[in-house]
């Protein structure tokens, strides 16, 4: 494949590098760059700096607020973004069910809901996953029962990602038990403020809290908020996940975290000669950017697929394979390059203030939290193992 930019796009590069230059604020690359925090109010600064300049939505039809890009300029300022450490796109809103609601959404949901997306103005969070139903979701129990304009919602989810900040869920649901169980699932979009949402953090092994509980109680949710036909969520549920597992090899972020590793092992030094030049740990290194290329231009060829009009079919499932086991390979070598200052549980980098010296370098903080926070990404958004069951049987045919 040729990954040469033509004129026009070298200079839409620049254009993005001038932007990111000009409206991302130092304290939050900053930030980003140290594996510290980075707050509710940081990522809406960034994505409304996005939304002004029109590139918040790339993958979003012009109808609905999209910028009209070709695969190649999305490509590029995913690119850019990780590059120049900007916080990520918080994607449930945007990269996931903005996606669901331009193409199976009534017009009062896309009128309502797609511009408080854009704008930032509802964050939004996914609620799948259940106690006991994890990579079997269509076991799921959760249920919602139809009373006059409403559905009344009982049930928990679990593993929901900063439900916490979000203002809507968009939820699977049981609504009705005859025949296959994924016939009788439905799609709603609830709003988190509503009475009998009850949030509970999950905290992680890195020490982080955005993850979490989600208790529903007796939640009335109109009728109007039910996406496409009742019991026919897990269409909707399935296109959702091909978009999610479109985005979920994060190629830029992999690049930018190994660029970081190289420069740490030309810090660190064994056996009185930088770390760089031991054979084995370079080798290591190699295989690990290879496979890094080998996905990129897998992305690549899928994302000119989908902007030709193709929905993203099985083929997705292998760049979340490869691109979580890609990003657990290189924590890993970070842990591996920085020794024993990743023993050290710190997470992030020493609050501004605090009167304690640093354990060790800088980069060497936030080594074991994002070593420990990336073990769950083989697990997210459909476990590796059911990815490989996916493409035997969707790819393979066995």
């Amino acid at each position: 494949m040729e990954l040469q930019f033509t004129p026009a796009e070298r200079a839409f590069q620049q254009d993005v590098r001038a932007f990111i230059a000009e409206a991302l604020p130092v304290e939050v690359a900053e930030k980003v760059r140290a594996g510290a925090d980075v707050a509710k109010a940081n990522y809406v600064t960034w994505q409304r700096a996005l939304r002004q300049r029109g590139w918040i939505a790339p993958g979003w039809p012009e109808e609905h607020g999209g910028p009209g890009w070709t695969a190649v300029q999305r490509y590029i300022l995913e690119e850019e973004m990780a590059r120049a450490d900007c916080p990520r796109i918080i994607p449930f809103g945007l990269k996931m069910v903005g996606p669901v609601l331009c193409t199976f959404g009534s017009d009062w949901q896309k009128a309502h809901y797609l511009p408080r997306i854009l704008d930032s103005e509802d964050w939004w969070c996914q609620g799948y996953s259940e106690p006991g139903s994890g990579s079997d979701l269509a076991s799921l129990a959760t249920r919602a029962v139809r009373d006059g304009d409403d559905y009344v919602v009982n049930g928990t989810k679990t593993w929901t990602s900063f439900a916490h900040w979000a203002d809507m869920m968009f939820c699977l649901v049981r609504t009705a038990s005859d025949g296959k169980p994924q016939v009788g699932i439905s799609f709603l979009l609830i709003d988190m403020h509503a009475p009998g949402v009850e949030v509970k953090p999950i905290v992680t092994m890195d020490g982080g809290r955005d993850v979490n509980m989600v208790f529903l109680t007796d939640v009335r949710v109109p009728v109007r908020n039910l996406i496409g036909e009742e019991n026919k969520g897990w269409t909707y549920a399935k296109f959702l996940l091909g978009h999610e597992r479109l985005g979920i090899a994060a190629v830029g972020r992999s690049k930018r975290q190994l660029a970081r590793l190289k420069e740490i092992t030309a810090s660190e030094s064994q056996h009185g000669a930088p770390l760089a030049a031991d054979g084995d740990f370079s080798r290591a290194i190699a295989r690990v950017e290879i496979e890094l290329q080998a996905l990129e231009m897998t992305e690549l060829r899928l994302l000119m697929q989908a902007a030709a009009g193709a929905a993203p079919g099985a083929e997705a499932s292998m760049l979340k394979i490869r691109g979580t086991d890609i990003q657990q390979d290189i924590t890993e070598l970070t842990m591996q390059a920085v020794g024993y200052y990743g023993a050290p549980f710190v997470r992030g980098t020493p609050d501004r203030g605090r009167n304690e010296a640093p354990v060790g370098p800088d980069y060497a903080a936030p080594a074991a939290p994002v070593y420990f926070n990336w073990r769950k990404s083989s697990i997210y958004g459909g476990t590796n193992e059911i990815q490989r069951n996916i493409i035997a049987k969707m790819v393979l045919g066995m």
